[in-house]
């Protein structure tokens, strides 16, 4: 077969500057896959000889996965490119009062109409913040490519909030239930005792930088490109706190709560597997340890279970395979999904941290009830053309909270010994 240890991301086609057709890229990547197989097959099968596995085979082996990763993150991008609505599309739509309000405010800092409509915002604890709250069109696009853009918020459950504290109140012994007859007297159930999780909200900001030629073009949306240009910045800082954030100023990641042994856990708490080496899987039978963080978690919470690591621990995982010679990990089925592994979905997370010794590098749950996140309703935005002259920032900026509110629901495999 042949070599294709060096394969590339899919690039664009000459020119037209446009993206290879997302098909095409796909099935580049399933060939990419097969030669990736073939490749450890044969590492695999030098392994077991008296010299084990050459230094060639080994690097054509991770050469090939590097560029598996590559594929992936380019077909990811052409299917995010999809959704995002060009700047102008030669065609003016009439906008609303409030639109063309925000619009006037954005190109040339007129905010008579947005005073008008009695539209200023105040920043939560600190008196006027100066800025203006963007359209509710615009805060759902930013909203809907985060839930993306961003590996955790995609899984998580999120709740929308007005105020900067979301309480949410839960019986430290689980709700009194039971079975009585149709004609039975109720008895009477005990006073639950009741406990309180907080999730407020902190706020996140970026402050992307525009040219006058940009504010005068008159086709370009400007509410489009707030959400283009913010996106990025808002998933990355999203993306770390949802795991590791110490929710100060921030959310409060998962990895940041106390974890002991699987065998120990308590409420409050979050259990894990330990692979029994230090740093790494075992090496012998090493997918018998995510079989077992798989059933750690509660045959409920397995339905809608994800695996979530970053990309390097993908790459080891990759590699592995079970009793009966199958590969443990699965490529996505088409376009869009997410890659399986042991038959649950993949979530790949640049945050998660990398196989070290007493590290946590892989989680395992049903996100959606094990964690939620906190948006605050409203986007502001403030025009300040006087700090970066010649352009103009926006500061941009938006409250989010989170943390774990079910602590049952995520298990972690940690690479120690106990």
């Amino acid at each position: 077969m042949t070599d294709i240890a060096d394969s590339r991301a899919p690039e664009t086609k000459s020119g037209a500057g446009d993206y290879l057709d997302l098909k095409d890229a796909f099935g580049e990547f399933m060939t990419t896959f097969e030669a990736f197989k073939e490749a450890n097959d044969q590492k695999l099968q030098q392994m077991e000889g008296r010299l084990g596995a050459d230094t060639v085979t080994v690097q054509k082996v991770e050469r090939i996965s590097q560029a598996l990763d590559e594929q992936k993150r380019a077909i990811d991008g052409m299917s995010l490119n999809r959704l995002r609505p060009g700047l102008g599309d030669g065609e003016r739509r009439s906008t609303p009062e409030r639109k063309q309000a925000f619009d006037a405010y954005m190109r040339s800092g007129d905010d008579r109409a947005l005073r008008a409509l009695d539209s200023k915002a105040m920043s939560y604890g600190s008196g006027q913040d100066g800025g203006y709250l963007v359209p509710d069109e615009t805060e759902a696009e930013i909203g809907k490519r985060l839930s993306t853009l961003s590996p955790i918020r995609s899984i998580a459950s999120v709740r929308k909030v007005s105020a900067a504290v979301l309480k949410k109140p839960f019986a430290l012994g689980g709700p009194a239930v039971g079975w009585v007859a149709e004609t039975a007297a109720r008895p009477q159930t005990a006073t639950p005792t009741l406990a309180e999780l907080q999730f407020p909200t902190m706020e996140l900001y970026a402050m992307p930088a525009a040219t006058a030629s940009l504010l005068e073009d008159s086709i370009v949306d400007l509410d489009q490109w707030i959400s283009a240009e913010v996106e990025a910045a808002f998933a990355e800082q999203e993306g770390a706190a949802f795991v590791s954030g110490n929710g100060v100023n921030k959310p409060r990641g998962f990895l940041d709560y106390t974890k002991v042994a699987e065998a120990s856990w308590v409420w409050g708490q979050i259990g894990y597997i330990a692979t029994g080496v230090a740093g790494q899987l075992p090496a012998s039978n090493p997918s018998d340890v995510l079989i077992d963080t798989v059933y750690a978690l509660k045959a409920g919470y397995r339905q809608n279970a994800n695996w979530v690591m970053n990309r390097k621990t993908q790459g080891a995982i990759r590699k592995l395979k079970d009793a009966d010679g199958n590969y443990l990990w699965q490529p996505p089925a088409t376009v869009g999904q997410k890659a399986m592994l042991m038959g649950f979905p993949l979530v790949e997370a640049e945050d998660m941290p990398n196989a070290a010794t007493d590290a946590t590098p892989i989680a395992f749950g049903d996100f959606s009830r094990g964690y939620l996140v906190v948006d605050r309703t409203g986007v502001r935005v403030l025009r300040d053309p006087y700090s970066a002259k010649p352009y103009v920032l926006f500061y941009t900026t938006k409250r989010v909270g989170g943390g774990v509110q079910d602590f049952d629901a995520i298990k972690l495999l940690k690479f120690g010994t106990a």
